[in-house]
């Protein structure tokens, strides 16, 4: 946007106390806080965020705005509508514990309150970005996106293919790696069931798995991951801001998680040119091609998912292989720059200089 001459301001929940502040600052990026609860569903909390996107969007006036994640999307799109902002686009990076899972109890509510909240912001919406084609056609399915709004599938947020350089496969031992925030939809659970089921045939074979614990209700207890690493067979490398040495050190990427927009981290690691293991589910199937780049498996099959772990484990040759086609893949399909230039596009960001953004 910057290089397209607009001016640009980033707004996120506390921006002031994180390193991306500094970041985007560094590029000439005006960033701005506003109070948000990313899981909390309190109507007096959400009303606060509405209102405080609609007084700086007032302030600031932009041409142009986009949105990510269900919050920001739900209540920026009004907020910015309320704003008379003339241009309003959204993107859909998943859908999250609303739409995984069986939908019963407190997850039927919240899928219900998040169904009408979509329907009622997205209506506000110019351009709808999605990150892949089941989560465009299940909205279109279930009426939250209106026939006269526009959508566009585009390959997730891409991945830069020169940050996540290729590396070699690491030497000595065999090692998968698992990289998610701890939630049971994530396949948490069965990537711990499936390394048990491995580490009794091959014991030298390691099994890391990194990410945050998380207040989501879907989320994996800290007794859970305590002991499953008492037992020996996780070793917990917890939160991690650079992924790279993980990646780097790993030689085949897992990822079981039942639905996601495209998931980065799958895209991180084809692109360090690591094989995948991750599921047929939607956002997942799109990534891996099956049989060349890494296997998918079915949502929630521990079985499939040893059997794989246990293929590249006995074929060190496929390793090798998979490993220069996920690559490549990565390199033609998901280029962040590539994947940019359709969105910038699709916004009419051509050359508009002095615009605000």
């Amino acid at each position: 946007m910057i290089n397209r001459g607009c001016e640009v301001h980033a707004v996120a929940p506390d921006l002031e106390r994180g390193e991306f502040a500094v970041i985007l600052e560094s590029w000439g990026v005006l960033t701005h806080n506003i109070p948000m609860s990313r899981t909390g569903l309190s109507p007096r909390d959400d009303i606060v965020t509405l209102w405080s996107l609609f007084r700086l969007l007032r302030k600031v006036s932009p041409r142009k705005v986009i949105f990510y994640n269900i919050k920001p999307v739900v209540y920026g799109l009004v907020a910015a509508w309320g704003a008379g902002v003339p241009e309003r686009y959204a993107m859909i990076t998943g859908l999250g514990y609303a739409f995984t899972g069986q939908a019963s109890g407190k997850r039927r509510l919240v899928q219900e309150v998040a169904k009408r909240l979509y329907r009622a912001s997205l209506s506000k919406a110019h351009l709808v970005f999605f990150q892949n084609p089941d989560d465009e056609s299940l909205f279109r399915e279930l009426s939250l996106l209106k026939p006269a709004v526009r959508s566009v599938v585009v390959n997730g947020s891409g991945v830069d293919v020169h940050y996540f350089e290729q590396q070699p496969l690491p030497e000595g031992g065999f090692s998968f790696l698992m990289l998610a925030r701890l939630l049971a939809d994530k396949g948490v659970r069965e990537y711990a069931q499936a390394s048990y089921m491995i580490k009794e045939e091959f014991p030298s074979v390691e099994f890391r798995l990194a990410g945050d614990f998380d207040d989501n209700p879907d989320a994996i207890s800290l007794e859970e991951v305590d002991k499953w690493v008492n037992d020996g067979v996780i070793e917990y490398l917890g939160r991690i801001p650079d992924v790279r040495p993980a990646l780097e050190g790993t030689t085949v990427y897992v990822l079981p998680s039942y639905r996601e927009g495209t998931p980065r981290t799958v895209l991180e690691a084809m692109s360090v040119g690591r094989p995948t293991i991750t599921t047929d589910a939607p956002g997942c199937r799109e990534t891996v091609e099956d049989g060349v780049s890494g296997f998918l498996v079915p949502v929630g099959s521990v079985d499939a998912l040893y059997k794989k772990m246990k293929f590249f484990i006995s074929h060190p040759d496929a390793v090798e292989k998979m490993a220069t086609s996920a690559r490549v893949r990565a390199v033609e399909k998901y280029d962040v720059h590539v994947v940019n230039g359709v969105v910038l596009d699709e916004m009419g960001i051509e050359d508009f200089r002095g615009e605000v953004a």
